[in-house]
């Protein structure tokens, strides 16, 4: 692992222990290049709107968000066509993300994405390996859906397989806004790599409408409390099943209420409405004889402050924590 990789996470490790409690992380955010990808979209569209690094700090700032994760934006970055030229695409928009991570250290996570299917399995690899190794990139995420493959698919296990190799922790687009994203193929990685965390971005949300996605949001809490090294990210999730996930996975106890994150999923979600939205559901929480939701009412104490500040920060603080531990365990190992 190249030593300028190593110094940033000795530094993003340590201001993650030592302010743990205090962090709002944001564990879901797209940045792009504006320089090399100008946004092309009308002045009044949002949605999706590319957000350079400063842009996307201007946002935290604005929502009180301390930190937050970030990979490349899929629907900014433009692929050639052939899976070569691809992949030099992929690399140049990961590699911006380190950038970022450089310039904005008490900001960013930055995080890691490869596509098995645009730039071929070899490739895909190399890419994940590039993420981690020169990177220092702990996560590093595929989008089915937008690639269109099946989650569970041959070509996915082959680059799920290197990045848990490499100490690293495999990420997906998890949606009922196609069908490659079941919550049977999920459960076959989980049950694949068994004492390794798997994160899956929108727990059955993402872009699908609310009756389509109504039976895979009901799946995907059963999934998180049968497999408890499944990490659940909360953007682009309907309000009423996020506090749903919240009331089952708190009563549930440890490790389950750990493994659960907020987010905003932007530029594709406003990160002010949604943490603001965020502050709110947990006030409310956190008054249980006000609550409508029997569950909550009859089981005072059920969320207290650090419960909440877990949801907000704190439990994906620990995932990183715990996870870059484990990669410079494995580096330490290959290197020996």
């Amino acid at each position: 692992m190249e030593e300028q990789a190593l110094a940033h996470i000795k530094d993003l490790v340590s201001r993650l222990e030592s302010h743990r409690g205090m962090l709002t992380i944001d564990a879901d955010t797209h940045v792009t290049d504006s320089g090399k990808y100008p946004p092309r979209q009308a002045p009044g569209y949002y949605h999706g709107r590319a957000m350079c690094a400063e842009e996307l700090v201007q946002e935290m700032d604005l929502a009180e968000v301390s930190m937050a994760n970030t990979w490349q934006n899929p629907a900014a970055t433009q692929y050639p066509g052939d899976p070569d030229s691809n992949a030099e695409a992929l690399l140049a928009a990961n590699e911006y993300v380190a950038k970022c991570a450089r310039r904005y250290p008490s900001r960013f996570i930055p995080s890691g994405w490869t596509d098995p299917r645009g730039c071929g399995v070899d490739n895909a690899c190399r890419m994940a390996e590039i993420c981690v190794r020169r990177f220092g990139f702990l996560m590093v995420k595929m989008n089915p859906a937008q690639n269109r493959f099946p989650i569970d698919s041959p070509i996915v296990l082959k680059v799920a397989d290197r990045i848990v190799e490499l100490g690293a922790i495999p990420v997906f687009h998890y949606g009922a806004d196609t069908p490659f994203t079941p919550a049977s193929g999920l459960e076959a990685l989980a049950l694949r790599y068994p004492e390794h965390p798997i994160v899956a971005v929108h727990m059955g949300g993402g872009g699908a409408g609310y009756v389509e996605a109504e039976q895979l949001y009901h799946a995907s809490i059963e999934l998180g409390l049968r497999r408890p090294n499944i990490k659940f990210i909360f953007s682009a999730l309907r309000d009423n099943y996020i506090e749903e996930a919240l009331i089952r996975f708190q009563m549930a106890g440890d490790p389950f209420r750990r493994n659960l994150f907020c987010a905003s999923d932007a530029p594709y979600g406003r990160m002010s409405w949604n943490f603001g939205g965020f502050r709110w559901l947990f006030r409310g929480l956190l008054k249980p004889e006000m609550h409508p939701d029997p569950r909550v009412r009859d089981t005072p104490g059920l969320f207290d402050l650090d419960s909440v500040r877990g949801y907000m920060g704190g439990n994906f603080a620990d995932l990183v924590t715990a996870g870059y531990a484990n990669l410079l365990r494995v580096h330490q190992t290959v290197t020996a």
